[in-house]
């Protein structure tokens, strides 16, 4: 059998816009509680959060926002963040998230790349000073005309009065002009080789994946969702909140960045149903030392994308009673989410797969090189088509037609083995893939048996040149507090006998932290340049 798959077709996908969605949950449930934010205090139902989103609304069109305007937005999670997305779908203006780790060069290439004409920024965060860096490239952003600063009172309420001589009738005017196809969001893949790409998301796109993911998770209108991860990411401002705002569930902002404690924290005082993370969160907030302090019995389930879970941190969520975890794979191309474990899925599936197919969806795996759909049990390149798949980088067709190929599959460049009930593992990234001594060997593998030492808190694995074999494998281990670091001979009385010889890592380093992503994506090019300088083989 073909290594193929096509999603469930019920339930019927949304064709509407983010705001006719959002009206019709205002209208359902108008005095439940939709957000909260936990920093502040700050709380809103549906009813109070649309009269907010509509000021915001008003005052974009007042500032001259037009239909297809780009508006960025750059700054940690917030309450306003969420209200200007819900805002500029509103308007049609289309929203360009940018990374809050950003500096100056990065920030001024995604303004002029995107044309951006007005910017939602925080005045600053952590070490990272907002205002200043959009003063110093003032002179390079040719289309930035405005910045307003959204935790700057004088500031926020100037575009909230730009609104003042919009009425609700402009308002509805505009908001009846838009079409479900119409792009809505552009956020920034990151990059390894050169600048970042675009990528352009219309209100499908990201309303029906938000919404069908919620599906996956069974979310109702009694559902309190934690969004730890980061809002200017697909997972913290789709998954996140489309997925409660197509459901009318809570959207629960923990903090404006990721803090493990204070994560757990909002789950125990909101009575949090849900939780999202990637598994290195997941992996803080159970390593605190008053982890089970934390009343945590309110969560049913929740989401762990990004990278694979490790067994040993599934057992864990599984004794706290999280049973109906899910794990999802995707990408910011595929608005994000292709497969989806589902709530009832066994322990070896929620470890060892990333799910099946989601509804309205396609997957296949396919031979890099011919094109070839690969049998099932085999490894290739996992792609994906159907209404998810982005409309394309911005104004980047040449890039565009690389990635999406003339029959609308998406290739995600990730090496992908799909088993006979169309269960997906994902091997890793196909430019990950370690070649040593001719033999293809997949770092995932070896971090799940490493992962298993008792001393070893996360481990990453990478390939490394070397002159016999191509490649060497290098494992950056975090230990566990208390224990004795393990060296190269260490990991390899361990794993003798149980991998085989050219499994074993033949250099091992310990570290504190791995290079990371904002998103909690570990950045594995970045590890190999790093050990082949440490290591002296370069």
């Amino acid at each position: 059998m073909d290594s193929y798959a096509r999603g469930e077709t019920t339930p019927a996908l949304l064709d509407e816009t983010v705001g006719d969605n959002l009206a019709r949950t205002v209208a359902s449930h108008p005095d439940r509680e939709a957000l909260v934010e936990c920093a502040t205090g700050r709380r809103w139902t549906w009813a109070q959060l649309q009269s907010d989103v509509d000021a915001v609304a008003r005052g974009l069109i007042g500032a001259g926002i037009g239909k297809g305007d780009r508006v960025g937005i750059w700054g940690p999670n917030s309450a306003e963040w969420t209200l200007v997305q819900f805002a500029t779908a509103k308007v049609g203006a289309i929203l360009v998230n940018v990374n809050p780790a950003y500096r100056t060069h990065e920030f001024s290439y995604v303004a002029n790349q995107s044309g951006m004409r007005l910017l939602v920024s925080a005045t600053s965060f952590k070490t990272s000073d907002y205002r200043a860096m959009v003063e110093e490239t003032a002179a390079e952003n040719r289309a930035l005309e405005r910045v307003v600063h959204l935790d700057d009172e004088q500031s926020w309420a100037g575009l909230l009065a730009d609104g003042e001589g919009v009425s609700a009738d402009d308002l509805a005017e505009r908001a009846a002009s838009l079409a479900p196809d119409d792009p809505i969001n552009i956020q920034y893949t990151s990059g390894t080789t050169g600048f970042p790409k675009g990528a352009t998301l219309s209100h499908r796109n990201i309303l029906n994946n938000g919404y069908l993911v919620g599906e996956v998770c069974r979310y109702t209108e009694a559902d309190r969702v934690c969004i730890p991860v980061p809002f200017y990411h697909c997972f913290g401002m789709v998954m996140g909140n489309l997925a409660c705002s197509s459901h009318g569930a809570t959207m629960v902002i923990p903090a404006p960045g990721f803090d493990p404690a204070l994560t757990l924290e909002a789950v125990a005082r909101e009575r949090c149903t849900s939780l999202y993370g990637v598994p290195t969160m997941f992996i803080a907030e159970w390593a605190l030392p008053d982890v089970d302090s934390y009343d945590l019995s309110s969560v049913r389930t929740g989401i762990m994308a990004g990278s694979p879970c490790p067994a040993e941190m599934m057992k864990k969520l599984i004794a706290a009673g999280i049973e109906e975890i899910t794990i999802c794979y995707g990408m910011t191309e595929t608005s994000p989410v292709s497969t989806q474990t589902r709530t009832d899925d066994s322990f070896e599936r929620k470890v060892g797969t990333v799910g099946r197919v989601c509804p309205h969806l396609e997957v296949k795996i396919a031979d890099p090189v011919t094109g070839e759909v690969v049998p099932r049990g085999e490894a290739g390149e996992l792609c994906t088509r159907g209404y998810s798949v982005m409309l394309g980088y911005w104004d980047e067709p040449e890039k565009t037609a690389e990635a999406i190929d003339a029959d609308g599959w998406m290739h995600t460049g990730d090496l992908g083995v799909m088993a006979d009930d169309g269960y997906v593992q994902v091997t890793g990234r196909i430019k990950d893939m370690v070649i040593r001594g001719g033999e293809n060997v997949y770092p995932r593998e070896i971090e799940e048996f490493l992962y298993t030492h008792p001393d070893i808190e996360d481990v990453q694995v990478v390939g490394v040149p070397d002159e016999k074999y191509g490649e060497e494998l290098c494992a950056w281990l975090r230990m566990r507090p208390g224990s004795e670091p393990l060296d190269a001979d260490g990991v390899r009385a361990f794993a003798t006998g149980k991998l085989a010889h050219y499994k074993i890592p033949r250099y091992v380093m310990i570290v504190d932290e791995f290079p990371m992503t904002v998103t909690g994506k570990v950045r594995k090019v970045e590890m190999r340049e790093l050990s082949t300088v440490r290591l002296g083989l370069a």
